[in-house]
Formats: C-alpha cells, sequence, structure tokens
C-alpha cells in the first residue's frame, strides 16, 4: 500500500486533506438542503446557488479557497431566500 502511495506521488497525485474533505461534505450538504428549499418555494435563484454550492469543490483544489467560496456561496444562498 505504501509503495503505491508513493508511486501516485511522483507522478503527481496527491489525496486531499480530512480538513478538505469534510468542508466538501459539509458545503454538498448545505447544497442539497438549499436546493430542496428554493425548489419547494420556488426560488429560482436559491437552486442555481445551490447547484454552485454543490459542484464547486471539484473545482477548488486548496482547502482554504474551498472554506471561503462554500461561507460566501452560504451567504448567497440565504441572502437568497429573503422577500425581495
Amino acid at each position: 500500500m505504501q509503495n503505491e502511495l508513493e508511486m501516485l506521488r511522483e507522478l503527481g497525485f496527491t489525496l486531499p486533506s480530512p480538513a478538505y474533505i469534510a468542508g466538501a461534505v459539509v458545503f454538498g450538504l448545505a447544497g442539497i438542503a438549499a436546493y430542496y428549499d428554493g425548489k419547494r418555494n420556488g426560488r429560482p435563484r436559491e437552486r442555481w446557488i445551490a447547484i454552485a454550492l454543490m459542484l464547486y469543490p471539484y473545482a477548488v483544489g486548496e482547502t482554504w479557497l474551498l472554506y471561503v467560496v462554500g461561507v460566501a456561496l452560504c451567504i448567497g444562498a440565504w441572502f437568497a431566500r429573503r422577500p425581495a
């Protein structure tokens, strides 16, 4: 097992940190909750933000950036809930 990990590391593949995995799971779950809330209440803006919240961890590689973007999208979803 250790040999395979060293070979992958030499090829440039690295495993994400536990903090990254936890953040991706938490923000993904928040995105699912926001999507269903937006769908139930007929708010398309909240649904689009929720979709972004569920998919952006695939595009972000740094842990700090994952949390910054996730918090920003959660705030955006919160403000999308409020009546205009």
